[in-house]
């Protein structure tokens, strides 16, 4: 669970996105940003969460949002599930797990009796100071816009 909440400003993102290219949150100082964290590119409900906010990205636009997906994947791997879902903004490569850690969503997580550690879905919504404005924990992967615009 996240030690962050509303009302705090979010933690600067120093990293690159599925080009290499540099990437902070600086870049969108002035806009509402969606910044969405989740465990693994390619897997079902990561696919899911990804397109539905694909699918209804330009809506998230219209309300005056940019959205931002962040894991611990490679720059390379990114690129191929943006390529493979036509995933329509860019998603950040935090291999060395800085983000993750000063979002606090890096964790021990459960699965079939197995424990490990891993990316806490949650998603932040960012006011166009990069004050945060939202936490979401319990995220509906297949309709996970409407949540954010509830």
């Amino acid at each position: 669970m996240t030690h962050l909440k509303v009302g705090d400003t979010a933690p600067e993102i120093n990293s690159v996105d599925q080009n290499g290219d540099k990437i902070t949150l600086e870049q969108y100082k002035g806009k509402k940003v969606v910044l969405y964290f989740y465990p693994k590119d390619m897997t079902p409900g990561c696919t899911a969460q990804s397109c539905n906010l694909t699918d209804n990205y330009g809506i998230l636009q219209k309300a005056g949002y940019e959205v931002l997906g962040v894991s611990c994947d490679s720059v390379n791997r990114h690129k191929k599930f943006i390529e493979k879902y036509n995933l329509a903004f860019s998603l950040v490569s935090d291999e060395d797990k800085k983000v993750v850690v000063d979002y606090g969503v890096w964790g021990l997580k459960k699965f079939m009796g197995r424990e490990y550690m891993g990316i806490t879905r949650t998603t932040f919504v960012l006011d166009d100071n990069g004050i945060i404005e939202k936490i979401i924990t319990k995220v509906d992967t297949k309709n996970h816009a409407a949540q954010i615009l509830s």
